[in-house]
This record gives C-alpha cells, sequence and structure tokens, in this order.
C-alpha cells in the first residue's frame, strides 16, 4: 500500500483510493472513511455549529438533555442517546455508562478504580467513569483496532 498526501488551498478535504481489484479490504475503508464524515448539530445560547466526530470528545446525558464535549467547548444536543448510538456505529465513539458515550480516539488511559469500574481520561484530562456494564464494548473495541 502507498500513501500519498498533499495540501490543496480553497478545495475540500477529497480521498481518492486506488486499487488493483475490488476486494473486502477496499470496502471497509471507504466504509471507515465516509464514517468519520458523521457531524452533529451542536447549540449555544447564540449559535448553531456543526461539529465533525473526530472533534467530540464525549457525550454526556444530564438530567434528560444531552451535551456535547470538545476540547474546549460544550454544545447542548437535540436528540436521545440510541439515536447518537445509532449514528455513530463502528466509529471510534463507545457507550461506557447509561448516561456517557466516549471518543476512544482522544482516550488517554484506563485506571481501574472501585467496584470492577474503570476510569477513562481523556486527553484534555476530563474523567469519566466506565461501568461494568460497557467494558465488553470498550474491550471489543480495542481489539477490533489492534487487529
Amino acid at each position: 500500500m502507498r500513501i500519498e498526501k498533499r495540501q490543496v488551498e480553497g478545495q475540500p478535504l477529497t480521498v481518492i483510493i486506488e486499487y488493483p481489484k475490488w476486494n473486502e479490504s477496499v470496502d471497509n475503508l471507504i466504509k471507515k472513511i465516509g464514517r468519520m464524515d458523521i457531524s452533529f448539530v451542536g447549540k449555544t445560547e447564540d449559535r448553531e455549529v456543526s461539529i465533525s466526530i473526530s472533534d467530540i470528545y464525549y457525550i454526556e446525558n444530564v438530567e434528560r438533555k444531552l451535551f456535547l464535549y470538545t476540547k474546549d467547548e460544550v454544545f447542548r444536543l437535540d436528540g436521545t442517546m440510541p439515536e447518537i448510538e445509532s449514528r455513530i456505529y463502528d466509529t471510534g465513539l463507545v457507550r461506557i455508562s447509561r448516561t456517557c458515550i466516549m471518543n476512544t480516539d482522544y482516550l488517554k488511559e484506563i485506571k481501574q478504580i472501585r467496584n470492577s469500574h474503570l476510569e477513562a481520561v481523556m486527553e484534555n484530562d476530563e474523567k469519566l467513569i466506565v461501568s461494568r456494564k460497557y467494558l465488553a464494548d470498550i474491550k471489543k473495541m480495542f481489539r477490533k483496532e489492534g487487529s
């Protein structure tokens, strides 16, 4: 496989995939690239912003309201956790508790804490609790990334 990259001013991000023969690896690569283009509309008091899935650190449900966290900002998000989960299937985002979805791309470390719970530390030093119920999903994601 050969990877080339070049910066082109004034053009949107363009990915060109050349392959000698269509196969499952090519198909999976195209699907993965397509999932990177998912975005959500985040709201603040005075504006609405399109937020790419790659900018999301985590999404949290607090008192029946969804909040989307990026590196530096917090946005209000319309919808429900099941609706969000249906859009993020097979991305770097994974449910870690009843109220939280985490982006594993920004995961710095996971530490064991009390009662078989884990603490996920994000790159921005935010700490999230991983419940036992969702531990298998997280392990499955890391096995998938490793293969």
